[in-house]
């Protein structure tokens, strides 16, 4: 899984909930909104609730990975001395079978017990989830996390045995289609929402561009060309592929490209290995595009620059390399915020497909 890109821990958003009406599906959904910015680098959360009487927590939605864990009472680690920590023996709709489990990310990683509770988010209940219960988090990154758990969002495959929560939800016919779709704000007042079972149509433009899944294991899709100023690369002229990751705050790049394509966007590395990009440079750098399915996607200068504030402002690449292959050999690409800023995404589960659009 991808969630943390190398840059670090920087900046969360905090997502609170509704539920309103799609005009476009005439679904019921569930809208996850709200924002709480730290630094620089972005990922989202919301609450959630699980158990009886139900406990509340934050919990990041994540497209890149399929396991739902939250930090519980059976934690020691120092990640677990700063957060709220569900704690089974006080719910009354808690079992488990104890069956062990091990969870590794980009950055950070933890072990811990899968058991069962209703989980309840918003309008929704679920009962018999399955959630995994943290025993070890170890080194740091949990540690300064803004939320307690994650909720993995991508295909069973990838679970572990555990049952993912959009695989239960789609097994006792709770959504009216099996579709979860993603808004993630430019502007950090406006807010940004998840919404299960439908789209709101008020958060794009124009219509959905829907790319077939590669690979049911992480939302993964084909990439056909990578342009630079409209200029064709080559760099998938023999195919590329890409993951469609909310859980990653970054653009990556093939690590064989990395390079030059920092240097195509003016950005240098410097010695602690974070490539700068002058702030005032930004009119003359070049629109980065990707070829999904025969529809171009381009990305301006301001989606992948990084702007920073640590005592001084500066710039820094949006663009980190990618640290793992494709499990066919091809390029691989990681659709991140940097990217879903710019488009609205919808992760359809009936058709094994993601549809893009112009994010409003």
């Amino acid at each position: 899984h991808l969630f943390l890109s190398d840059c670090g821990w920087a900046a969360f958003f905090c997502l609170s909930m509704c539920i309103f009406h799609s005009e476009l599906f005439d679904f019921k959904v569930i809208r996850v909104y709200h924002d709480f910015f730290l630094n620089s680098s972005l990922f989202y959360y919301g609450v959630i609730s699980i158990g009886t009487p139900p406990q509340s927590f934050y919990v990041l939605f994540d497209t890149g990975s399929s396991v739902f864990w939250l930090a519980s009472t059976y934690c020691s680690s120092e990640a677990c001395t700063n957060h709220p920590l569900f704690n089974p023996s006080k719910s009354s709709t808690y079992y488990s079978r104890d069956r062990t489990f091990y969870q590794g990310y980009g950055t950070g990683s933890l072990t811990g017990v899968f058991g069962f509770d209703t989980l309840h988010i918003e309008g929704l209940t679920i009962p018999n989830q399955g959630v995994g219960l943290s025993i070890t988090e170890p080194g740091n990154t949990f540690v300064h996390a803004n939320f307690e758990g994650i909720l993995g969002l991508a295909y069973p495959s990838m679970a572990d045995g555990q049952i993912p929560v959009m695989d239960t939800m789609m097994q006792d016919n709770l959504l009216p289609a099996n579709v979860f779709a993603f808004y993630i704000s430019k502007n950090f007042e406006d807010g940004s929402e998840v919404t299960f079972g439908g789209v709101d149509q008020s958060r794009y433009t124009g219509q959905i561009y829907w790319a077939p899944v590669t690979e049911q294991l992480y939302w993964q899709i084909a990439i056909n060309g990578f342009q630079i100023n409209k200029q064709e690369t080559g760099w998938c002229r023999d195919g590329c592929q890409a993951i469609v990751d909310t859980g990653t705050s970054l653009l990556t790049c093939p690590q064989q490209y990395l390079g030059y394509l920092q240097q195509y966007i003016g950005a240098q590395a410097n010695q602690y290995g974070e490539y700068m990009i002058n702030c005032n440079n930004l009119n003359n750098m070049p629109t980065l595009s990707f070829t999904i399915n025969g529809v171009n996607f381009p990305l301006p200068p301001s989606a992948y620059t990084m702007h920073n504030e640590n005592g001084q402002y500066y710039c820094t690449s949006g663009i980190m390399g990618t640290y793992l292959p494709s499990r066919n050999g091809q390029p691989l690409w990681i659709l991140g915020d940097v990217f879903l800023r710019e488009y609205y995404t919808v992760y359809d589960r009936q058709s094994n497909q993601v549809g893009f659009a112009l994010a409003a």
